[in-house]
């Protein structure tokens, strides 16, 4: 008998530990089930945390509106859906760099994700109030890039800065000129003096124009209230008017029109839109693909590529665009073979 208890003593004991034994791992495979669980959980809620995007363009005209449009069609299109995973934040500058300047001091103090800048003021505002920081800064519609001192190297941009170029071939905007105005001895280059990007293009156009025999006269306005008299200037004097991607011209872009129209002096854009608002035609980018281009370009960062592999681009895919209504009012006729050769014909 005291053999039997002792054994079922023993046994007793054992018993118990292996139910203490069980519960500890039951207990163990809770907690790592729950941890597991709570990890997922979390990694879900980062997949589709919501971020912001600060669009800030510096003025509002069709060609940039259609930019910004395109930008945010390539982040839905790369995952980032407004209201979804994205809001984007957009300001217009109204015209004005100091109002720039404040949209970035913004977009800064409100933590945005990122900045898309359109054009040159508002990518240079963008661009000083980040320094140093590592908030992404993507641009659009800037001409020459390293010019604007947005970066040095266009290639492998350095810091926290890249974007697409809007940068027009000139040669032939201004062959498009003798196409339309054979005779044309002198033309009449219309911007604004304070934009870096028009500078670099109008220079550019001038060393052209000269290697071709054309004479310029340059006409400067200095904010839109100044368009009307800056083209006025030129009657009489040139034999055709071209605007480039001038924002402060665009903007007033149905002044220059009507001068136009006024006094038989055909004028020739450097963008899409400006054709369709009454330039006779142009040799251009579509912006909206333009912005697409650019948002790519977002899409990759924000999925993580560094802003030094991701290389400035050029605009793609030059087309012409006529308005066969405007050279009518305008005292010209397009010939026939830039009617057929037209991607876009407005009338």
């Amino acid at each position: 008998m005291r053999v039997m208890r002792k054994s079922m003593t023993v046994w007793g004991l054992l018993a118990i530990v292996l139910v203490v034994a069980l519960a500890a791992v039951a207990c163990d495979s809770e907690e790592a089930t729950t941890t597991t669980t709570a990890e997922t959980t979390d990694t879900t809620a980062a997949a589709s945390e919501m971020i912001t995007v600060g669009i800030t363009q510096i003025a509002a005209h069709p060609a940039l509106d259609a930019c910004a449009q395109g930008f945010k069609d390539a982040l839905a299109d790369g995952g980032y859906v407004e209201g979804e995973n994205v809001t984007f934040d957009m300001q217009d500058a109204q015209g004005d760099p100091a109002n720039g300047t404040l949209i970035a001091q913004k977009f800064v103090g409100d933590g945005v994700d990122m900045i898309f800048a359109i054009a040159t003021p508002t990518a240079q505002a963008a661009v000083n109030e980040t320094d140093g920081m590592d908030l992404p800064v993507i641009f659009g519609a800037i001409t020459d890039p390293v010019a604007a001192e947005l970066l040095t190297n266009a290639d492998a941009p350095e810091a926290n800065v890249t974007g697409a170029s809007d940068k027009l071939p000139l040669q032939p905007h201004l062959d498009l000129i003798m196409d339309l105005v054979p005779d044309a001895k002198t033309i009449g280059l219309l911007y604004n003096a304070g934009e870096t990007n028009s500078v670099v293009l109008v220079e550019e156009e001038k060393t052209l124009a000269a290697a071709m025999g054309l004479e310029v006269v340059e006409a400067t306005a200095a904010n839109t209230s100044e368009v009307l008299a800056a083209a006025q200037s030129l009657v009489g004097r040139v034999d055709a008017i071209s605007v480039l991607t001038d924002n402060t011209v665009v903007e007033a872009f149905e002044s220059v029109v009507q001068v136009c129209e006024e006094n038989d002096i055909p004028l020739v854009a450097g963008d899409i839109d400006s054709v369709e608002r009454g330039a006779v035609a142009a040799w251009a980018f579509d912006y909206y693909n333009h912005g697409y281009q650019a948002g790519q370009m977002a899409v990759r960062v924000l999925d993580g590529a560094a802003i030094s592999d991701v290389p400035v681009e050029f605009a793609k895919e030059l087309k012409l665009a006529i308005n066969t209504t405007a050279a009518e009012a305008m005292g010209i006729t397009i010939p026939d073979d830039l009617v057929d050769q037209a991607d876009s014909t407005f009338e």
